[in-house]
C-alpha cells in the first residue's frame, strides 16, 4: 500500500506533492495516478477530468518530462483510467476507503488499457492528444 492511503492527512499531503510539484518522478507511479484521480473524482467528479490533464502536464514538464506526440500526457488513457476508477467509487463511502479500494483494483494493473486498445492506437499521436474509443471487444 501507498504510504499515501495510511491516512486522510497522507492522502492530502501527497496530493499536495503532486499539485505542487514537488512530487518527485519516481513517486509518479501506476498506483499514484489511480489514486489522484480516485480522490479528484471522489471529490469533485464534474471538474476532476479537467484537473487531471492540466496538473499531468504540468507535473510531467516539472519532472522534464515532454507533453509531445510520443511523450507525456496520454489524452486517452487518462480518459480511460478516470472512466474505470469513477465506475469504481461509492458515493457512501469515505474518501480514503474509496480511494484505498480504487488503489487495491487497479493500482497494480497499469496494462488493462491492453484489452480496450490495440498497439497501434495507443501509440499513436492522436491518441495522445484526443479521445479515441476503444478499437477491441474488452
Amino acid at each position: 500500500m501507498l504510504a499515501a492511503l495510511a491516512s486522510e492527512s497522507s492522502l492530502d499531503a501527497f496530493l499536495e506533492s503532486f499539485r505542487d510539484g514537488s512530487l518527485e518522478r519516481d513517486g509518479w507511479t501506476h498506483a499514484a495516478h489511480v489514486t489522484v484521480a480516485a480522490a479528484w473524482l471522489y471529490e469533485e467528479p464534474a471538474t476532476a477530468l479537467d484537473r487531471l490533464r492540466a496538473v499531468i502536464r504540468r507535473h510531467n514538464e516539472a519532472c522534464g518530462v515532454a507533453n509531445s506526440a510520443s511523450t507525456g500526457y496520454h489524452e486517452t488513457l487518462t480518459r480511460l483510467w478516470a472512466d474505470r476508477i469513477a465506475g469504481t467509487l461509492d458515493g457512501r463511502q469515505h474518501r480514503l476507503e474509496a480511494v484505498r479500494e480504487a488503489v487495491a483494483r487497479y493500482g497494480e494493473d497499469s496494462g488493462l488499457f491492453r484489452r480496450y486498445y490495440s498497439f497501434d492506437v495507443v501509440r499513436s499521436a492522436a491518441a495522445r492528444r484526443e479521445w479515441m474509443e476503444p478499437d477491441l471487444p474488452g
